[in-house]
């Protein structure tokens, strides 16, 4: 696999450990048949207990059975997990980052005992509801209410683009809660918007509902679904006591999105991986192509921006490990490596030729579903903005 520059010689027993177990179960349990969940727009439903055993779901948290790895252990799991297919890595990032994160950080010590250990071990699923119809790039905007009667909340609103809503068995609904309470108007600028809160939304409730969105063109090996809430009616005892405002899904945000920069680097070095060995293979004009200097330029280029990206993953998670890491860093580090893994994955189809538009090589599935990964979780512009506001101290948001 390609480490130019010999990063994972560092790397310690634990994470050696869990690099090779996640690069033999990818390779043995899930990348023969992905190409086919790709074309069928299914996922592979029967490895997500399989996939708890192993300790893919937040191992990077403590406590309630999981395992506590370094965050560089955790990204290299997101790494070798969208090596194969960014649906796969989407599922872990979710469970664990967007769903067993905020019950880990902001939860009552029932609502962890419940929920953590059958999460954990695969044999709950949860989704993350934020997204809106009309409120994607600015979450703050969101309409989803949620209003107190007597000792539970009424929660009204749909939220969209939902990984594992139409499978999930419990929702992260952020909502405003509209009880008569004037919130501090965090993230939305006029002092005046009622707080957002969390509830942990059984979908079997009534008035949740949880439709799949089918015909995608990109990330098609992942379930991705709606959650309508209409007069849906959930205890007192299900909101996440420790969190108030948009700090709340934002921070969840962050911890996915340390996950996706070093996931990108996987999906890239696997289209890397495949031009390579098919330019040494593929023979025209009497040899193989990886002779000739444009393919070479092409390779060249491509590990080194590969390597480049590594290399901020790795500094990412030195930083999260002491402490250090802000918003702001992942942003760069999102916004670059998904850039670096949707351009490279085109460079290597296109090394690939006819023979590339197939499912047989993954550069094409993995550009398809770097068009996801590019939008989701704050698309290419609004982390260029991000990093604006905090390189020059001015907001261009609005």
């Amino acid at each position: 696999m390609l480490d130019y520059v010999g990063l994972e010689a560092d790397l310690g027993e634990e994470e050696r450990l869990i690099r090779d177990a996640a690069r033999e179960f990818v390779d043995e349990r899930v990348r023969p048949d992905i190409g086919d969940h790709f074309q069928a727009g299914t996922f592979p439903t029967e490895l997500i207990e399989e996939m708890g055993e192993m300790g893919f779901y937040a191992p990077n948290l403590d406590g309630y059975g999981l395992p506590n790895v370094s965050e560089t252990a955790y990204g290299i799991l997101m790494q070798e997990l969208e090596a194969c297919d960014s649906g796969l890595r989407s599922m872990a990032s979710v469970q664990g980052a967007l769903v067993m994160y905020p019950i880990h950080a902001y939860g009552s010590d029932a609502q962890k005992e419940r929920w953590l250990p059958a999460l954990g071990e695969g044999e709950a699923v949860g989704c993350f509801g934020l997204t809106e119809p009309d409120h994607g790039s600015d979450p703050a905007g969101m309409e989803t209410t949620a209003r107190r009667d007597g000792d539970a909340y009424v929660l009204d609103g749909s939220k969209t683009w939902i990984t594992n809503a139409p499978i999930a068995d419990v929702a992260v609904v952020w909502a405003r809660d509209v009880s008569g309470e004037v919130g501090d108007g965090e993230g939305g600028g006029d002092g005046t918007k009622a707080p957002v809160r969390g509830f942990l939304v059984e979908t079997d409730r009534d008035g949740v509902t949880t439709n799949e969105i089918d015909d995608k063109l990109s990330l098609r090996a992942s379930i991705t679904g709606e959650i309508s809430l209409q007069g849906a009616r959930v205890p007192e005892e299900n909101v996440l006591p420790g969190v108030s405002g948009m700090k709340g899904p934002l921070s969840c945000l962050t911890q996915a999105r340390f996950g996706i920069a070093w996931g990108a680097v996987g999906a890239a070095r696997d289209c890397f991986e495949q031009a390579r060995e098919y330019a040494l293979d593929r023979d025209q004009f009497g040899g193989p192509i990886a002779r000739f200097q444009l393919q070479q330029e092409k390779l060249a280029e491509m590990a080194t921006q590969i390597t480049t990206a590594q290399l901020l993953a790795y500094r990412l998670a030195e930083l999260k490990e002491r402490g250090d890491l802000t918003p702001q860093h992942v942003s760069m580090a999102k916004r670059n490596n998904v850039r670096t893994a949707r351009d490279q994955s085109r460079i290597a189809r296109e090394m690939l030729g006819g023979n590339g538009i197939t499912t047989d090589y993954s550069p094409m599935r993995h550009m398809a579903n770097m068009e996801t990964v590019y939008t989701y979780e704050g698309t290419h512009d609004i982390h260029t903005l991000v990093l604006g506001e905090d390189l020059t101290g001015i907001a261009a948001f609005q």
